[in-house]
């Protein structure tokens, strides 16, 4: 089936009151590269073609949702060792929990209150034993 859009990358905008603190907590603490950025607006690269934008809802005609409705999913390839690493620096980090479907997952939150769930898919012996 071809989609009705030939996507070639997706960019999710974040719009925040938080603004500096949301950029800060995803170049400092997440360490995502940055590849566009100027006083109000700053855009992460993902994956090649998968992108994050942080706005400052101040200088953008959308407003904040203030978190509210929204969760950036992640795929990781060791969701275990991405907990230990945010744990590590200092983010207040859910607990590692085993899903049906196959993964682990957790569930921590931005300055400005979204929700971003940091997941990885397990073997196929670790779900049979499920975990």
């Amino acid at each position: 089936m071809n989609s009705l859009l030939k996507l070639q990358s997706a960019n999710t905008i974040l719009y925040c009151t938080r603004w500096q603190e949301t950029v800060d907590f995803y170049r400092q603490t997440l360490k995502l590269p940055v590849l566009f950025a100027n006083d109000w607006f700053v855009e992460f690269r993902l994956t090649d073609s998968a992108r994050l934008s942080i706005a400052n809802q101040a200088r953008a005609t959308v407003k904040t949702s203030g978190g509210q409705g929204i969760t950036i999913a992640l795929q990781v390839p060791n969701a275990q060792e991405a907990w230990q690493a945010l744990a590590a620096q200092g983010v207040a980090v859910g607990p590692l929990k085993y899903h049906p479907w196959g993964a682990n997952v957790f569930y921590f939150s931005d300055p400005e209150g979204h929700r971003l769930e940091v997941w990885s898919q397990l073997a196929d012996d670790k779900m049979k034993a499920g975990r």
